[in-house]
């Protein structure tokens, strides 16, 4: 059975002596609940585990409910874990939790918590507002082309098409079978129970069509005056801006801000758009893999953006912050930064012109900026997504 890295992590929380909330928190159906499942089963300490994911969100008194039995089973002081899955989507759950908690604290009940979620503003606001000081915090990302390739053994063409979506891996010998599972039991899911359920959303029909748009101009800069003008339901920057967020949230995309080194034009930039996975590309394009395949055009879009997914995943880890670059005519695809360390990285699919004047222009403006070329004339795309982020930026 493939164990993610993160795993060992919440391993090593879990055995130490000293009471703690755990949060895990990442996209849906990326393996969060089987690798606490593989946790609990392997820590032989007891447990207790229960789902808020019900028809409709539950209230603070299921959280009461299943912290009471877990009680149950920590009388005389024994260690218990509580596992609590898809904690946002219980009412004002931080407040609950924190009340609980400190109640524990002050009876001396020896109980661990692990809470999980699919919603990083909702599991961020609680965090922030009732349980500063109380939490750690393990991010579950997408997959890794890594991980794909060990677990399920594909090749590279495979996933940069079909995505790191684990449970799809079975089902992508029947492409029209996969296609409905993304769009089904992942996209449909992560908009209508993460966001529309538990936000406020006056417009439901613009937030799936900024989705889809996202998605169909995936690694592409396109400004909120452009899409309002290609969108059938009318509404506003503000609004648009707004509904980004909720789909950053719910990990399925990433507005990429543009570099400037300047924090202020960094929030008034078009965003490059960029799907956290590229099976959502796929499948809500639906057409099959040998078409994309055979379209250099399309296929170097959709390399671009597996490149531009990657990289955000496994920044999550390092506290790399990733962005672009233009000026004029010229563009780099990425730019990534840490503390002041900084890589301008290009994409160059087999259909593009070997042109580096972008990187030039950009290492003319930040001298000591490491460069790098992925694909044509530099580091091979398969290598590229094995290498650690930390190496990236050093």
């Amino acid at each position: 059975m493939h164990e993610r890295p993160m795993v060992e992590t919440i391993k090593i929380r879990l055995k130490e002596k000293r009471r703690f909330i755990q949060v895990i928190l990442g996209p849906r159906q990326v393996g969060k609940t089987t690798a606490i499942q593989q946790v609990l089963n392997s820590c032989r300490v007891p447990f207790y585990y229960a789902a808020a994911d019900l028809p409709a969100p539950p209230s603070t008194q299921w959280i009461s409910n299943q912290w009471e039995l877990a009680r149950i089973k920590a009388e005389g002081k024994n260690r218990v874990i509580l596992v609590l899955d898809e904690i946002q989507k219980v009412a004002y759950w931080s407040s609950e939790i924190k009340r609980l908690w400190d109640e524990d604290g002050r009876s001396g009940k020896n109980i661990h918590v692990v809470l999980l979620g699919s919603s990083s503003l909702l599991i961020q606001k609680g965090l922030s507002e009732s349980l500063a000081g109380r939490f750690e915090l393990v991010r579950f990302p997408h997959w890794s082309w890594l991980e794909m390739k060990n677990c399920f053994g594909w090749s590279i063409d495979q996933y940069i098409y079909f995505g790191g979506y684990p449970a799809s891996a079975s089902l992508i010998g029947n492409e029209n079978r996969w296609r409905q599972y993304i769009c089904d039991s992942l996209i449909e899911t992560a908009l209508s129970k993460d966001i529309l359920l538990l936000n406020r959303v006056e417009k439901p029909v613009l937030l799936r069509q900024l989705f889809v748009l996202a998605c169909e101009y995936g690694g592409q800069v396109l400004s909120y005056q452009k899409i309002l003008g290609q969108l059938q339901d009318a509404g506003n920057t503000v609004t648009l801006a707004h509904y980004q967020r909720l789909l950053e949230g719910a990990f399925l995309i990433q507005g990429l801000q543009k570099w400037s080194g300047n924090a202020l034009r960094l929030r008034n930039s078009s965003p490059k758009w960029l799907p956290l996975n590229t099976g959502l590309i796929s499948a809500l394009s639906g057409e099959s893999f040998k078409e994309w395949r055979n379209d250099p055009a399309k296929w170097g879009r959709l390399a671009e953006s597996s490149v531009g997914a990657d990289l955000l995943n496994k920044g999550i880890f390092g506290g790399v912050e990733v962005y672009y670059w233009r000026e004029g005519n010229n563009e780099v695809d990425f730019i990534l930064r840490k503390g002041s360390a900084i890589t301008a990285i290009e994409v160059k699919s087999g259909q593009k012109k070997m042109d580096t004047r972008g990187l030039l222009m950009f290492k003319k403006h930040y001298p000591r900026a490491k460069t790098l070329i992925v694909g044509c004339g530099g580091i091979g795309l398969e290598e590229f997504l094995e290498i650690p982020i930390a190496k990236l930026i050093a």
